[in-house]
């Protein structure tokens, strides 16, 4: 199991990933939406905005949050860390059930060029 530090880090590094992605991923990154991603196994939830294409304002907090993101991924914390790692495939993640994203039609219309 990955540490709170771990996760951190995997979503820095997403976070960059995406600022320095072109094409498609850029403009499918380029909105300005709350963002949340729950680590089922460590029992916590990043919180952030997606905005100008980078996660920003990233806070974490036990449980889930008051109030649900915009956009929400539900995973462990050893999926996030693979996921980043480009070590586990997210469509395949997310179609098995490993991850889980909810969010409104618009942005899964829009978020399905990241798959």
């Amino acid at each position: 199991m990955a540490d709170v530090e771990e996760c951190r880090v995997a979503l820095e590094q997403f976070s960059r990933n995406l600022a320095t992605a072109d094409g498609k991923v850029r403009s499918a990154a380029a909105v300005d939406r709350s963002l949340s991603c729950r680590l089922t196994d460590l029992e916590l939830t990043f919180t952030g905005i997606l905005r100008d294409g980078r996660i920003q304002d990233v806070t974490q907090a036990l449980g889930t949050p008051d109030r649900p993101a915009a956009i929400r991924l539900t995973m462990t914390s050893d999926d996030l860390v693979a996921l980043v790692n480009g070590q586990l495939n997210f469509a395949k993640a997310w179609a098995s059930g490993r991850v889980k994203l909810e969010a409104g039609l618009r942005d899964l219309l829009r978020l399905r060029t990241l798959l």
